[in-house]
């Protein structure tokens, strides 16, 4: 007669201790790498609101140079020769500026990693084609 005991044939189930404890280091050093990679990354994109802001008052400076209303990048500040006035920063609202032809942003008053952030656009002349050079804080922190 043959043994059909299942004394010899158990079969571990399920994951030992030391398996589940490599499990959850991995997820823990994959986590303090990824959480500040997606938070730079999180930022950059809100902050793209802000660098979109800006095309209002380029526009008007370009079609303000083009008419000849700006002559010189003197000519160019915010309320004058048909550049929209500027903008106080508040909790809810970016600041917004012109001043001698360059363009600042300023995130609003919010509390987060971007508060105070600045994206400025400068023009290097009134005449066409108009060239821009952006620059501020945000490039830095790796914002834009």
């Amino acid at each position: 007669m043959k043994n059909t005991s299942s004394i010899g044939s158990h079969r571990q189930a399920g994951f030992t201790l030391i398996e589940l404890l490599m499990v959850v280091a991995v997820i823990g050093v994959l986590s303090q790498l990824a959480l500040p990679a997606y938070n730079t990354y999180a930022n950059r994109a809100a902050f793209s609101e802000a660098i979109l802001a800006t095309g209002n008052y380029q526009s008007a400076f370009v079609v303000q140079a083009f008419s000849g209303q700006i002559t010189a990048l003197a000519d160019a500040d915010a309320g004058t020769n048909g550049i929209p006035p500027s903008v106080v920063r508040t909790v809810a609202s970016h600041g917004m500026t012109v001043q001698d032809g360059v363009i600042t942003i300023t995130w609003r008053d919010d509390g987060t990693d971007l508060d105070g952030i600045t994206y400025t656009l400068a023009a290097q002349g009134v005449l066409p084609p108009i060239q821009w050079v952006p620059g501020g804080t945000c490039f830095n922190a790796g914002y834009c």
